[in-house]
């Protein structure tokens, strides 16, 4: 399914002796394609992960539209959204997402739960295994290093079957194998599923595996 961002922008509020407006992201018009991988790479700072909140349903856009197939998903009223993001769009945060009270494998279920859904148990075994998890499906998030914590959220996302998939850092507290194996799991889930794939990163290794390269500077896509 492509997704299509038309013309948009994003400011924030600043007071700086005089209040006024700043563009965490200046106007933008781009598409990401099923069967694609498109990486997004720039300084920190630069908007990228504001880029990839208001492509994904987190964040509203200042002004313009982002439509996943026929729907603009910023048309929807909230709850519409959420259920949409939970079926359609899978997004691997940059920073620590997982529920202390649950094992690996319920944190996996759990988006899955909190709708009312069939958990994809079969798809969570899968991916663990994939990710060289399986063996911590029992262990809690405090048990777990920075990495398998990665892991676990890329296999989250994952399970669902998500038609778009957003990665944000996604290779950060990995080692040069795992980051390896996460990159090629990205492509074959792009490539051979019909999927897009978007991920933000400083990482020189995904650009590799990358249809489509892009930069982010100050705010504007290059």
């Amino acid at each position: 399914m492509r997704m299509i961002a038309e013309n948009v922008s994003r400011t924030f509020f600043r007071k700086t002796g005089e209040a006024n407006y700043f563009f965490a992201v200046h106007p933008v018009t781009l598409e990401l394609d099923e069967g694609s991988v498109t990486v997004l790479t720039g300084r920190s700072g630069s908007g990228k992960t504001t880029l990839l909140n208001l492509l994904s349903g987190l964040l509203p856009p200042t002004e313009g539209r982002v439509l996943l197939g026929d729907t603009d998903l910023y048309a929807l009223p909230d709850s519409a959204l959420s259920l949409l993001r939970s079926e359609k769009i899978g997004v691997i945060p940059q920073g620590r997402s997982a529920v202390d009270t649950r094992t690996v494998r319920e944190n996996i279920l759990l988006p899955a739960l909190l709708y009312g859904k069939k958990p994809p148990e079969e798809e969570a075994d899968r991916w663990m295994e994939e990710l060289g998890i399986a063996s911590l499906r029992d262990a809690r998030p405090k048990e777990l290093s920075g990495g398998e914590l990665r892991r676990m959220a890329i296999a989250r996302a994952l399970s669902a079957g998500p038609e778009v998939l957003f990665a944000d850092e996604p290779t950060g507290d990995l080692d040069d194998v795992n980051t390896a194996r996460v990159l090629e799991i990205f492509r074959a889930f792009a490539h051979e599923k019909s999927k897009a794939v978007f991920i933000v990163t400083h990482d020189s290794e995904a650009v590799k595996i990358a249809d489509r390269t892009l930069r982010m500077d100050a705010g504007t896509v290059l």
